[in-house]
């Protein structure tokens, strides 16, 4: 129409956004997560260190248990991803070495051991994740970058008052329960949950908090890590008490620490 002004729009077009892998997991840390890989598979190693690097982690890796025991030692790294069967030290005594010193580095196990036997060992002596070989490398950099953000677990509690009720006697030097005087042979993660229990005797603590104060991790859809574990505790301090049991439940709740008669 005549006498109408012409309006120009002005449309500013702008170059598409590219998103890394790398970028995506760099959002989560302060610091570029440090990851060593105990593997003595050559092309395995390269293989899951070239994944993780592309994801945006520094990632080394070593082919026996010694030097990583070492590495865990002195470089403290945020995540180690261990395989079970490695020559000289294999991947059971890293652990188990790892947490005995107090080293709380998040350990991810990945193995072709992959019996629920072997699974629920590893977890008990302290790893936070297993993988069953063979396993996608998108599942072994999400199952990494889980427990990265979660951080480093709590070292043993091996300064913290000892703690009597009736005849069970928790003794956080040693990492270890007596019923009766006698060793109870807890794992130290069974300790861990047993003393994290005491410390709020007479409280009913829920497996989501449980999970957090003891694996550092919130529960997922049917997770019954907690349940295992308290049901394992039963069979060494319940069932050894001559007068008590120490282990309740508050069925649809959680657990709690108290004596009560037999």
């Amino acid at each position: 129409m005549w006498g109408r002004a012409c309006v120009h729009h002005i449309v500013t077009i702008r170059s598409p956004v590219v998103v890394r892998a790398g970028d995506i997991v760099r959002r989560h840390f302060r610091h570029v997560a440090k990851i060593l890989i105990i593997e003595d598979d050559d092309v395995i190693a390269r293989g899951m260190a070239r994944h993780l690097e592309a994801a945006g982690f520094d990632a080394v890796s070593v082919a026996n248990g010694e030097t990583g025991l070492s590495r865990l030692r002195f470089e403290r790294p945020d995540v180690c991803v261990l395989d079970l069967m490695l020559p000289g030290v294999d991947g059971w005594k890293v652990i188990e070495r790892a947490r005995a010193e107090g080293i709380g580095t998040p350990i991810v196990v990945v193995s072709a051991r992959g019996t629920e036997h072997d699974r629920i060992h590893a977890l008990e002596i302290g790893a936070d994740d297993y993988l069953v070989k063979p396993f996608s490398m998108k599942e072994l950099v999400a199952r990494v970058g889980a427990v990265a953000r979660r951080g480093t677990r709590a070292q043993e509690p091996r300064r913290g008052e000892e703690i009597v009720i009736e005849e069970l006697r928790l003794d956080p030097r040693n990492v270890q329960a007596y019923v009766d005087g006698s060793s109870a042979d807890l794992t130290p993660t069974e300790f861990r949950l047993v003393y994290a229990l005491a410390l709020e005797e007479g409280r009913v603590l829920t497996r989501d908090e449980l999970l957090q104060r003891v694996w550092g991790r919130r529960a997922t859809h049917r997770d019954r890590t907690v349940d295992v574990f308290v049901r394992k505790l039963r069979e060494k301090i319940d069932a050894r008490a001559s007068r008590h049991t120490f282990l309740q439940t508050r069925y649809g709740v959680g657990y709690k620490l108290e004596a009560e008669a037999k």
